[in-house]
Formats: C-alpha cells, sequence, structure tokens
C-alpha cells in the first residue's frame, strides 16, 4: 500500500509540473489532431488503404490513437532527464521513497495522459463519422491498449534516460527506435497490404499489439478474445520495462 501511495503522489507531482508549462498541454492536444486530420484526408482516397473499413478516417483513428500513445511513452523519458539535470532525483533519494515508485510514477502518468489523449482523439473522430462499433466494451480496450502501450515504452525510455543521461542521446534513441517500429505497424495501412517480410516482424512488435486491439474494438466490435492476447502481451511488456527502469535507476543510485 506504500508503495502505491507514493507512486500516487509522484503521480500528482508531475501533473503539477505539467501544468506549470501550458505550451506542453496545448501541444499535447493539437499535435494528434494534426495528424488524424492531416493523414485522414493525405490517403482518404485510396480504397485499398481502408482495411475494410467505412473510410480512411474510420480505419486511421485507431492507428493514430496508438501512434500517439506510443510516441508519448517514448520521449517521456525527457522528463527524467530534467530530473537528473535538476538534482531533483538527488533529492528523492535522501528521502524515504520507494525506488520503485519513483520510477514506476513517471510510467504511470504516461499512461494516464495517453488515455486522456485517446479520449480526446475518439470524440474528434466520432464528430468525423468514426464509429466505435465495439460499444463501451470497445471504448475500454482502446483505452486499456493506449494506456498500456504508452506505459510499456515509458518504462524503457526512462531506462534508458538513467543510462544515457543526456538529451542528445535521448533524443537520438527515440529516433532511432521509434520511427522503425512506427512503420512496422499496421498503423497507417492494413497488415494485408504490407510485403511479407513487415507483416511477419508486426507479429512481434508492441506497437502493432496495441493497434490491432485498438482496430478490434472500433473497426469489427469483436474478436475479443485475440484482443485480450494483445492486452496481455502489452501487461507483459509494461511489467519487463518498468523493471528494467527501476534496474537502471539503481545502477544510477550506485554511480554517485
Amino acid at each position: 500500500m506504500q508503495v502505491i501511495r507514493q507512486t500516487g503522489w509522484m503521480v500528482v507531482r508531475q501533473a503539477r509540473n505539467l501544468a506549470r508549462e501550458p505550451i506542453w498541454i496545448a501541444m499535447m492536444v493539437i499535435q494528434p489532431l494534426v495528424w488524424l486530420l492531416l493523414y485522414g484526408q493525405l490517403f482518404s482516397r485510396v480504397g485499398q488503404l481502408r482495411g475494410g473499413a467505412s473510410s480512411y478516417i474510420e480505419f486511421l483513428t485507431p492507428g493514430i490513437v496508438c501512434m500517439n500513445a506510443f510516441f508519448g511513452g517514448s520521449w517521456s523519458g525527457m522528463a527524467m532527464i530534467t530530473d537528473l539535470n535538476r538534482h531533483v532525483v538527488d533529492r528523492f533519494l535522501a528521502a524515504p521513497a520507494s525506488r520503485f515508485a519513483i520510477v514506476f510514477s513517471q510510467v504511470v502518468r504516461a499512461g494516464i495522459t495517453a488515455v486522456l489523449q485517446a479520449l480526446l482523439l475518439l470524440v474528434v473522430g466520432l464528430a468525423l463519422g468514426v464509429r466505435v462499433h465495439g460499444g463501451v466494451l470497445g471504448w475500454l480496450v482502446v483505452f486499456a491498449a493506449t494506456g498500456l502501450l504508452a506505459a510499456a515504452f515509458a518504462g524503457f525510455s526512462h531506462g534508458i534516460a538513467l543510462l544515457v543521461r543526456k538529451e542528445a542521446s535521448m533524443i537520438a534513441t527515440a529516433n532511432f527506435i521509434g520511427l522503425p517500429l512506427m512503420f512496422i505497424s499496421a498503423i497507417l495501412i492494413p497488415t494485408a497490404s504490407m510485403p511479407p517480410w513487415i507483416k511477419t516482424l508486426s507479429r512481434f512488435n508492441p506497437v502493432n499489439w496495441g493497434v490491432e486491439a485498438s482496430r478490434n474494438a472500433i473497426l469489427t466490435g469483436g474478436n475479443w478474445g485475440a484482443s485480450g492476447v494483445y492486452l496481455l502481451l502489452l501487461v507483459a511488456a509494461t511489467a519487463v520495462t518498468s523493471l528494467f527502469a527501476t534496474w537502471c535507476f539503481r545502477s544510477y543510485q550506485r554511480s554517485i
């Protein structure tokens, strides 16, 4: 219970820090909308990219929701580097706080942010004619997929941040990992349209797990068994990356 309480306090602290920088809140709201509207219009007349959906915007919406969560998690390690540079982490080490809570709060914060952005994107999607065929359960599956996807990559991102400890290295690593994983997924095109080797790789891509679970919920409103498997895989990925981040934190602690 103490770890949960400390994690909650850490999440509140990060939310307060974000509230002090309204430009970031604006970017978190506007950027995913730009992705959705621009890509939705750019490929709207390419029929084979709809993947069985009534329109490309309906096909694209779950992909953009997951892409936004994925990139948000991948870049969340920058907050850890800021805390390192300002010696905030060093002050936490002097407090009787759980080391796991210090790291896991960043993972939870990334997941909550992704869920709020997913809600916004789905509401905009509804205004553009997107229908969540899975009903209430479909909405919950999308929220779970996006939250877990962001959390999984947030754990990895914070672990890398604790290892490299420099903004330039963090940016290079996020770009190096993020762009390939984006294109080895069904974010922008259906799996059936992929080259065979990319289709094979996408089966092992956590980004694609979130996309497929969300797309099942929005487009088909069924296939819950497959969606459940994808969510369980994301839970496992989140656990692994959170432990990785905690190990990196303890390694940092030993180095000072």
